[in-house]
């Protein structure tokens, strides 16, 4: 059941860090700064691809946790634990970089940013936070 909860955290995770990727790029889209949209600049375009290669990375390890724990298989947990770790990492990610990406505004409750943050800031301690499954991981292949 743990392990289904922590899945399912897991899931909810990816989709916070998701919508503040898709909020941050849109921004990134429609921000004129120096009269030019701040996404034409290369340092900006950098940082969401990033992003963008962190998420789906996450998102393949969710799916693959969701995968051997429908089955049954004994594999589960470790997947499970690999999943809520690299979720908090990439959501926290997203969130930092969507606040950064747009500004001083990025920190008001004008722009709904913030309360992804705020979500994915519960949902990254909820059943065990990214250092917690990643210690249980280095204690099952024994460090």
């Amino acid at each position: 059941m743990l392990s289904a909860g922590r899945t399912g955290a897991s899931a909810e995770l990816l989709g916070v860090g998701g919508g503040a990727m898709d909020m941050t790029v849109a921004y990134l889209k429609e921000r004129k700064q120096f009269g030019q949209l701040i996404g034409s600049f290369q340092a900006l375009q950098h940082r969401a691809a990033h992003l963008y290669s962190e998420m789906e990375v996450a998102r393949a390890a969710v799916l693959k946790a969701q995968q051997l724990l429908d089955a049954g298989d004994e594999r589960a947990s470790d997947a499970v634990s690999v999943a809520k770790a690299m979720t908090g990492l990439a959501t926290t990610l997203a969130v930092q970089e969507g606040i950064q990406m747009h500004g001083g505004i990025g920190m008001t409750d004008e722009y709904d940013i913030g309360f992804y943050m705020k979500r994915a800031r519960v949902l990254a301690e909820l059943f065990g936070d990214t250092n917690f499954h990643a210690d249980a991981l280095a204690q099952a292949v024994g460090y």
